[in-house]
């Protein structure tokens, strides 16, 4: 059995998590997504069946440590929303989250190249109704540890360069993931200069009507080359 538990205001909430998946190519203006395909596949990494795209992952991956270890040194994290979806209809949380990537397995195998890592996720959500009349003011951003242990800026946008949650949750419905007890990287905003593999990520999601924000931040540490 595989459990995350995640606090939700005052209270600590424990989901059987049943299924774990990532959505891919979710940015709102789907024809800038199309041409950033193109330039992908420019760079051999291969275009997606669909898109968006729906990727399924361990179970298993979800990470709230301090320190992950990667195969590699060509892997990095970016900010997520992630949806956590409850025992019933109506319980649904949000957070933050990182879906980490090999990006040198990438070119080989999309899906392959998100199972290989782990994924970073926040113990602390909020539940959707709380933020669901301002969804779009919210804003993900994200800090890179550089090679001097400097936190470089990494990403900063709102929501609104992701699909809207209705078109989110309508997309999950389409693909008919059963969503009880399943936790969705549900999408990331632009990087500001590119991917940097760094040796850490500090990941925030902020509320800017409600002044608050959930965050997750952990190490990367190379095992093997």
């Amino acid at each position: 059995m595989n459990t995350f538990t995640v606090k939700v205001e005052k209270d600590q909430v424990t989901l059987d998590v049943q299924s774990v998946y990532c959505i891919g190519y979710s940015g709102r203006n789907q024809e800038k997504v199309k041409e950033h395909i193109v330039e992908l596949a420019e760079l051999g990494i291969p275009a997606p069946e669909d898109v968006p795209m729906l990727y399924p992952v361990r179970k298993t991956s979800l990470y709230t440590g301090e320190e992950m270890e990667v195969i590699g040194t060509q892997t990095s994290g970016e900010a997520e929303i992630v949806l956590l979806f409850g025992d019933s209809e109506d319980e649904i949380y949000v957070s933050v989250g990182s879906d980490h990537t090999d990006r040198g397995l990438e070119t080989v195998d999309i899906n392959k190249s998100k199972q290989v890592c782990d994924k970073p996720l926040a113990t602390k959500a909020w539940p959707l109704a709380s933020v669901k009349d301002h969804w779009e003011e919210l804003t993900l951003s994200s800090y890179v540890k550089s090679d001097t242990d400097e936190w470089i800026p990494y990403q900063n946008e709102t929501l609104k360069s992701i699909l809207p949650l209705e078109d989110i949750l309508a997309y999950l419905k389409k693909k008919e993931v059963a969503l009880k007890n399943t936790i969705v990287f549900a999408g990331t905003v632009p990087l500001i200069n590119g991917f940097v593999y760094g040796s850490g990520y500090k990941l925030e999601l902020i509320d800017p009507v409600t002044d608050q924000r959930l965050s997750c931040e952990y190490g990367v540490t190379t095992i093997r080359d």
